[in-house]
C-alpha cells in the first residue's frame, strides 16, 4: 500500500541545508532598508526560511525525478527521491503552500516590491518546470540558479520602501550565485547528459565550466573591494570559494564526478564563510536610517540560524540524528 507523503518528507525536499542561503540574504536586505521589525517582517522572514526553499527546490525534485534517479548525491540532503505517486502530492503541497504564503506577502509593502515578488517566483518555478524548463539552457540556468538566492535580498530592501539596493554588493552575490549553481553542474554531467539535460556543464564542458566558475568568483570578491577594510576581508572569504573550484581546473567529462570533492566543501563554507560575509556586509553597509536595535535584531537573527545551522552540521556529521530531519549529511 502507497503510504502518504509526511512532514518529514515535505520538509527534507525543501532542503534544509539552503535554507540559509535565502534567508539571510533577506534580513540583511530588510536591515538595509531600514524596516521595522515587526510581525509582518517576521513572516517575511519566515517565507524565505521555508515555502520559498519549498517552492524552488520541491518542484525541482518533482520534474527532475528522470535524472536524480540516476544521480547517486539524490535521496538525501541534496534533493529527495520520492516515488511518482509521492511526488504528485508533493506537488499538490508546494501549490498550496506557495499559492497561501506569497499570496499573503503580495499584501506587504509598495507595488514594486509586490511586482519583485511575482518574479522570484517566477524564476522558482521557470528553473524547473515542463516547458519552459531554465535549467536545460546553458548559462541561463546559472543565470536563473542566481536568482533564488539574490532575490531575497532585494524583496527586502524592496519591502520597506527603499530601493537602494548597494549594487556593488548585489552584483557580488549575483555574480557568486551564478558561480556556485555552475560548480554544482559539473558532478552532475553523467547523470545530466543521460536524461538529456543540456546545463552549462554538460554543453561547454567539465573543464571550461570549472574556469568559468573561478572567474566568476574572483569577479564576485572584486567587486567587494569598494567597501574598504570590511570589503577587503569579506572579498578575502569570497576567494576561497575561487581556491576551491581553481583545485579542479584540469577535470575532464569522463572525471567530473570528482568536482564532488569541491562540491562538498562548499556546502560547508556556505556555513561559516557565508555567515562572517554577511555580518561584515552588515557591519560596513550600515544605513543611516537604521537605529541599533534593527542592527541588533539583523545580526542576532542571522547569527542565531549561522549557530542553528552549524551545530546542526556537526551533530548529523557523528550521526546522531540520522533518522530526523537532517538525514544522510
Amino acid at each position: 500500500m502507497q503510504k502518504n507523503l509526511n512532514i518529514f518528507e515535505i520538509l527534507r525536499a525543501s532542503r534544509p541545508i539552503s535554507w540559509l542561503n535565502t534567508f539571510v540574504p533577506f534580513v540583511i536586505g530588510y536591515y538595509l532598508g531600514g524596516g521595522a521589525w515587526d510581525l509582518p517582517a517576521y513572516l517575511a522572514a519566515f517565507y524565505f526560511l521555508i515555502p520559498y526553499n519549498l517552492l524552488v527546490y520541491g518542484i525541482n525534485d518533482v520534474f527532475d525525478y528522470e535524472s536524480d534517479i540516476n544521480n547517486p548525491r539524490k535521496g538525501g540532503v541534496e534533493g529527495g527521491l520520492l516515488t511518482p505517486a509521492k511526488n504528485k502530492q508533493l506537488l499538490h503541497v508546494v501549490l498550496f503552500v506557495s499559492v497561501v504564503s506569497s499570496g499573503l506577502l503580495l499584501l506587504l509593502g509598495p507595488l514594486l516590491a509586490q511586482v519583485w515578488l511575482v518574479f522570484l517566483v517566477f524564476m522558482a518555478a521557470a528553473y524547473s518546470v515542463p516547458k519552459l524548463r531554465f535549467k536545460e539552457r546553458a548559462f541561463i540556468d546559472s543565470i536563473t540558479s542566481s536568482t533564488h538566492f539574490y532575490a531575497p535580498f532585494v524583496y527586502g530592501v524592496l519591502v520597506t520602501g527603499s530601493t537602494t539596493l548597494y549594487w556593488a554588493g548585489l552584483g557580488s552575490f549575483v555574480l557568486w550565485g551564478v558561480a556556485s549553481h555552475a560548480l554544482g553542474a559539473v558532478q552532475d554531467i553523467k547523470s545530466d547528459k543521460q536524461a538529456g539535460i543540456g546545463s552549462i556543464a554538460t554543453v561547454i564542458g567539465a573543464k571550461n565550466t570549472i574556469v568559468f566558475s573561478t572567474v566568476m568568483y574572483v569577479f564576485s570578491a572584486l567587486l567587494l573591494l569598494s567597501y574598504g577594510l570590511a570589503g577587503l576581508c569579506a572579498a578575502g572569504i569570497v576567494l576561497l570559494y575561487a581556491l576551491n573550484s581553481g583545485r579542479y581546473l584540469s577535470i575532464t567529462d569522463q572525471r567530473a564526478a570528482k568536482a564532488r570533492g569541491a562540491w562538498k566543501l562548499f556546502l560547508r563554507l556556505n556555513i561559516y564563510a557565508g555567515y562572517m560575509v554577511s555580518q561584515l556586509l552588515i557591519y560596513v553597509l550600515n544605513p543611516t536610517h537604521a537605529d541599533p536595535q534593527t542592527r541588533l535584531v539583523a545580526i542576532s537573527l542571522t547569527t542565531i540560524a549561522g549557530l542553528a545551522f552549524g551545530v546542526a552540521w556537526a551533530v548529523t556529521h557523528v550521526r546522531l540524528s540520522e533518522k530526523y530531519l537532517l538525514r544522510n549529511y
